[in-house]
């Protein structure tokens, strides 16, 4: 069995960053999805798939992949950097702006 073991990315829906301070190990597909021809479902006997587990940092995911014997890719996460204006929003509205006001 193989897995990956990350750290989630904020939504695109979003500029919070709840949800993404866990590690998620999630095991990879073993055999192909296949479409059922009655139904047109899209199916997997594979039901490894669809198991995520979550844990608080990443040594505890690496150590829970080793104590049961799956391979497990480690993807580092991308830091962002900050974006903090000196003033924050109310810049925008400033009295002494320096510049014009447009949108």
């Amino acid at each position: 069995m193989r897995a990956r073991i990350y750290q989630p990315a904020k939504t695109a829906m979003s500029s919070g960053r709840a949800g993404t301070k866990h590690w998620v190990l999630e095991f990879l597909p073993e055999s192909a999805r296949r479409v059922d021809p009655l139904m047109g479902w899209t199916s997997s006997d594979d039901t490894q798939a669809q198991v995520r587990i979550r844990f608080a940092t990443r040594e505890e995911a690496e150590e829970y992949a080793r104590d049961h014997g799956i391979e497990a890719d480690i993807l580092e996460p991308k830091r962002r950097r900050t974006n903090v204006r000196s003033r924050g929003y109310a810049e925008n509205f400033a009295f002494d702006r320096r510049g014009a006001w447009t949108h």
